[in-house]
């Protein structure tokens, strides 16, 4: 670096150096008085030229390097620092130079960092983000925002909102958001990969320092899982009305009947009685089931866990299960290995037995088979209720487990099923951290299988 500065003085410095030669070759055929003062003016002028160069290596060339140091970080490089070695005001102005370098250096590193976490915040935020200028461009989406819509973020950054979302709900929240300088909430559904999503979406005005519009921000919701629920516990509502009601409108009618005059008919009594008396089991296990259901879903519901044995067990529930199944000309098979044990609250479990094999015996024709299987894996218990039933249709197989769905409903109900007996095993199997699953074809069976950790 320092050659580059060195080689036009040492130019100029040759020059006038051949220059004097020549001049002393031609005052050397003039007086020995010229010869003396050509030589006086030699060693000043060495001496001047001695000077020069001190002067240029202690201050110029320093001065130099800071200039270029300063260029380079008036460019962004906050690596650039200055080496020349450098005393005095100059060696000081070289020292703060590099000092402003490395605190330089220090805020881009510190800025990369904030940005890098702005960055993972924003797209790992579940709700879908979109920043908008004031001429209503789009400079932002985040990840979420992706998943709902679909493309990738090139499709969006740069363009007109309007160009690329096509949806009028946005566009009406964008514009109230601009026209009224006011946060705006609209909500719509949106189809992805058919699949229903119910989106809301808020608009929120950005201002500056002087409150002048500047843009706006939409932030999407993704509410299916809220509307979904708020569906079940409107149907949930409605089923309960409508399953106490048909019982309780039986009992009343029944009775307002015996009382009208039908107690002096003696078989016209009994079987009203009889009515009555089924109508007002039904309500009860309706009810039971409900409670049941209501004490699976607390959070301060504890299970009683004990060391279970398969074969206990099963001695006390199958007597029930054949005589029933007997009923209807069923033939009930029981396939166990030998030995099972299991930590889990006994009673509930009895209870996933019971409810899947009552299940099974309602929707299973008389000289249809059922088979319970129940054997061990690794980590497992592993229990399983094959029928040679009606089956379930493949679009109602997700919805089996919700309360009060019927796949057959007048079928179910004049067996006396309350409708939630697969939610309850649902729960019961939750409860102890396992899973259930469901295997049909219809018109030709149904497999439910249940995975138990053994511990």
């Amino acid at each position: 670096m320092r050659s580059i500065f060195y080689k036009p003085l040492i130019s100029y410095i040759i020059g006038i150096f051949l220059l004097v030669i020549i001049t002393g070759c031609v005052l050397s055929l003039l007086t020995s008085e010229y010869i003396i003062l050509f030589s006086v003016l030699f060693v000043e002028f060495i001496i001047l030229v001695l000077i020069m160069l001190h002067v240029f290596e202690k201050y110029m060339n320093p001065v130099k390097m800071a200039t270029k140091t300063v260029n380079e970080l008036v460019k962004g490089n906050y690596r650039a620092r200055i080496h020349h070695p450098a005393v005095g005001s100059v060696g000081e102005l070289n020292s703060k130079i590099n000092i402003l370098a490395r605190n330089l250096s220090e805020l881009a590193i510190q800025e990369q960092m904030q940005e890098k976490q702005l960055t993972t915040v924003i797209d790992n935020t579940q709700s879908g983000l979109v920043l908008l200028d004031e001429k209503g461009y789009i400079h932002l989406v985040n990840r979420k925002f992706i998943s709902i819509f679909g493309k990738t973020s090139k499709d969006y950054i740069g363009y007109l909102y309007y160009d690329v979302l096509n949806n009028e709900q946005i566009h009406r929240t964008v514009q109230q958001t601009f026209l009224y300088e006011e946060n705006v909430k609209e909500s719509f559904t949106q189809m992805t990969d058919l699949d229903k999503k119910y989106i809301e979406i808020v608009g929120a005005p950005i201002f500056n320092e002087r409150k002048l519009l500047k843009g706006a921000v939409l932030v999407f919701y993704d509410i299916t899982e809220l509307k979904k629920l708020e569906i079940m516990r409107k149907d949930f509502v409605a089923n309960v009305s409508h399953e106490l009601k048909t019982p309780i409108t039986s009992i009343k009618g029944f009775a307002e009947t015996l009382l009208d005059g039908a107690m002096e008919d003696d078989t016209a009594k009994e079987k009203f009685l009889r009515i009555i008396y089924e109508e007002g089991n039904r309500l009860q296990l309706l009810i039971e089931d409900l409670l049941t259901l209501s004490k699976l879903e607390k959070d301060e519901f504890r299970l009683n866990i004990t060391e279970v044995k398969i074969e206990e067990l099963l001695t006390d529930i199958i007597p029930i299960m054949k005589h029933q199944a007997d009923k209807k000309h069923i033939h009930l098979s029981v396939i166990q290995d030998p030995g099972l044990l299991i930590r889990a609250d006994e009673e509930r479990l009895k209870q996933v037995f019971i409810n899947l094999l009552v299940n099974a015996l309602i929707y299973t024709s008389e000289g249809g088979e059922v088979t319970l299987s129940v054997n061990e894996t690794d980590n497992h218990l592993h229990l399983s209720v094959e029928d040679t039933g009606i089956g379930i249709p493949e679009e109602a197989i997700p919805r089996i487990f919700e309360r009060f769905y019927r796949v057959d409903k007048a079928r179910s109900r004049n067996t006396g099923g309350t409708g939630l007996g697969l939610a309850i095993v649902k729960h019961i199997v939750e409860v102890h951290n396992g899973k259930i699953t469901v295997e049909s074809e219809l018109n030709r069976g149904t497999t439910f299988h249940v995975y138990l950790p053994k511990n």
